[in-house]
């Protein structure tokens, strides 16, 4: 039977996918091809920790109510997820060992606890006692003792020892692989034309007779293993309250953070193996996956920069956008005209020198600006504070629930508040997503208001290699949309709707976006029917949100040309029905596009936004996003231009079809890189 919707989960695994066709590209350089590697595991990672969880968790709960929200019945997704990952797995280790080979003709090699000489022995020896164990901490297993805590994210040693004249059987122990305050790679003392690098665990394997030597053990059989624990389903995750609810209800006897998936080396002792599913309490329900010998390729993300030089293209370069080149203040450009930055083509260095002349500005009253994710050694927190110092008013909306820099947030929370700025923490059950800022100075009497609205992080590490747009703007209507969703963050128990009542600046979640997005799209169906020209395009990351697929739909049937740019999460599918079918690509590159754009014809109107939110119901519902209208002539015939040479690509961009076969886009025309043609696009214009 036809699908009438991909499961979310299903198309997330595709474009996992995807992100293993780059590694599998040998044009793609060598380094890239091992982060690629190192993305592709991680994401798994957390897909299995949150995603299979949350999956689980539903079955525990009505099955026509979890149909309706995943789509299908969870047990199917299940079953599904684990015929594509072993699937996957298998690609994964074919393109590790390519991988490996290319490094072979660069003469790097990885080195295992085996295969090394005399010199490299002693080498390892000496490092162990010195820089590694005191970080160690070998835990013996018994049947009689419980299993030890295992963390999530951590990476083990299952070891099996004997004794030759034993007549006792094989005694375990497992030891944590102490990366995170080590570093996974040690490079070894080799030949001058040569790199060996070793893995931690190896070095700790190596050392096993020294680590056990009270038990004159005369064997050692050790592999790595990891596991996958349950994160907890939230709204984070594209559900209902509701939904959620009956959730955490029905599994509330469950103990927290039950094993999702087991990763094992499948050359690992059987006994070991069996006695570690025993006390984990794993069952065949739960995935018990065979691999490799090198788990936690996350890591390999941060591989030794030992490989021959890579002369980047001068397309991978980013340059000064025109409207500031040779212009001594940003403030008065954009206090005069819009400015569209597209990152990272153009440099991020604007937006950060901004904020430095507002810190310095003696008619600069107020600053206030959302953090969804700051970089380590931020220099727009850097800024923030120097205007805190410099006696400005400073409110800064901190999301503290940003997956992964939960930890990081905090320490810019404590810094902030102790400088004397106003932190913000959001609203209850609504992440905090917009990006915006709104600068305040008084000349002459007079209040001047600027800043921007963004669609990506304010982030100058992030803006190097995410495929982003930022409108720096004075314009009166976004200024006053953009102070009452501050109005609104900082009275949290106030009525949403009432404080986020927009004008006509910008559009925002959970408010007037969706219900504005289906209007627009109502009436490309109405033109549509009319035998008039109707078009949309689309660009974003996901697109989940059922509401907003079913009116895709509608106009597909009506004959809307729809075309899409989704570069992860694509869940609708091309229907009988359809007088004109979705067009829809995904494209996967050096870059990560994170871009939102919206296009409607709109009976010749043609409106273009950019907006923080993705078509998901977690964004329309569940979090405060923002999208801005781009009004002015110029920039919205840029933003069109930029659409119609992302759909142009014949390399790097996927077709989105029915059967999520990832099949490269081939029009027999000359390649056209879109990543490489936008530079050029952008390029030109200086």
């Amino acid at each position: 039977m036809a699908r009438k919707y991909i499961p979310r989960d299903i198309s997330w695994l595709s474009f996992n996918g995807r992100v293993l066709q780059e590694a599998a590209d040998e044009t793609v350089p060598l380094p890239s091809r091992l982060k690629f590697l190192g993305i592709f595991s991680n994401n798994l990672d957390e897909f299995f920790r949150v995603r299979v969880a949350g999956l689980k968790r539903a079955l525990a709960v009505d099955e026509k109510e979890a149909k309706d929200i995943f789509f299908e019945k969870p047990q199917l997704i299940l079953d599904e997820i684990h015929d594509i990952v072993i699937s996957q797995q298998k690609k994964f280790n074919d393109v590790w060992e390519d991988v490996q080979k290319e490094m072979a003709k660069q003469q790097v090699y990885i080195k295992t606890s085996e295969d090394l000489n005399e010199e490299q022995k002693k080498f390892i020896h000496q490092y162990y006692q010195d820089e590694i164990e005191s970080n160690v901490i070998p835990l013996l297993l018994n049947d009689e003792n419980p299993m030890p805590y295992l963390r999530d994210k951590s990476l083990y040693l299952g070891v099996a020892m004997i004794k030759k004249d034993w007549q006792y059987e094989t005694k375990f122990a497992i030891i944590e692989i102490p990366s995170s305050q080590l570093g996974r790679f040690t490079i070894l003392p080799s030949s001058k034309n040569q790199v060996h690098v070793i893995l931690l665990e190896d070095i700790i394997k190596f050392n096993l007779p020294y680590i056990f030597s009270y038990f004159e053990f005369d064997e050692f059989k050790a592999h790595a293993f990891k596991i996958t624990k349950d994160a907890e389903f939230d709204l984070d995750n594209d559900i209902n309250t509701n939904f959620a609810e009956k959730i955490a209800k029905a599994v509330k006897s469950r103990r927290k953070g039950k094993p999702t998936r087991f990763v094992f080396d499948k050359e690992m002792d059987e006994k070991l193996l069996e006695f570690l599913i025993k006390k984990l309490n794993i069952s065949k329900k739960d995935s018990i996956i065979p691999g490799q010998k090198i788990h936690n390729f996350k890591h390999f993300m941060d591989f030794p920069n030992v490989f021959k030089k890579y002369h980047q293209p001068k397309e991978r370069t980013s340059f000064t956008h025109p409207q500031f080149t040779n212009q001594q203040r940003i403030t008065d450009v954009i206090i005069k005209k819009n400015v569209l930055l597209s990152f990272p083509y153009h440099s991020f260095r604007p937006v950060i020198d901004l904020l430095r002349e507002a810190a310095m500005d003696p008619d600069v009253k107020t600053i206030q600006i959302t953090a969804y994710r700051l970089a380590s050694n931020s220099k727009i927190g850097n800024a923030l504070v120097n205007a805190a110092r410099n006696g400005k008013d400073v409110t800064v909306m901190l999301e503290l629930r940003a997956r992964f820099d939960e930890e990081h947030n905090l320490e810019w929370k404590e810094r902030f508040e102790m400088e004397g700025i106003r932190v913000l923490i959001g609203i209850p059950n609504k992440k905090i997503h917009a990006k915006l800022c709104v600068i305040k100075k008084r000349v002459n009497n007079k209040t001047i208001q600027y800043g921007f609205v963004s669609t990506g992080n304010i982030n100058e590490k992030t803006a190097k290699i995410y495929g982003d747009y930022c409108l720096m703007t004075s314009n009166r209507a976004i200024m006053a949309d953009i102070n009452k969703v501050f109005n609104a963050l900082k009275r949290p128990k106030l009525d949403l709707p009432q404080t986020l009542k927009m004008g006509t600046g910008l559009l925002v979640c959970p408010t007037d976006m969706r219900n504005t997005i289906l209007s627009y799209l109502d009436t490309e169906i109405v033109e549509a029917k009319a035998g008039r020209n109707a078009h949309i395009i689309i660009k974003v990351n996901s697109l989940s949100d059922k509401i907003l697929i079913k009116k895709i739909y509608d106009a597909a049937e009506a004959g809307v040309k729809i075309e899409m740019i989704v570069r992860s999460i694509y869940c609708a599918v091309n229907q009988k029905t359809f007088q004109e079918p979705i067009h829809a690509i995904s494209i996967v590159d050096e870059y990560l596009e994170h871009a939102r754009v919206m296009y409607f014809y709109n009976a010749g109107k043609e409106h273009v936004y950019i907006s923080s939110a993705d078509w998901m119901t977690r964004n329309l519902d569940h979090r405060v996003e923002a999208a801005v209208r781009i009004s002015d002539k110029k920039l919205k015939a840029e933003l069109i231009d930029m659409l119609k040479i992302q759909l142009q690509g014949n390399v790097k961009t996927r077709i989105l079809d029915n059967v999520l076969s990832n099949n490269y886009v081939k029009n027999g025309k000359q390649h056209y890189r879109s990543q490489i043609e936008l530079y050029k696009y952008l390029k030109s214009k200086t």
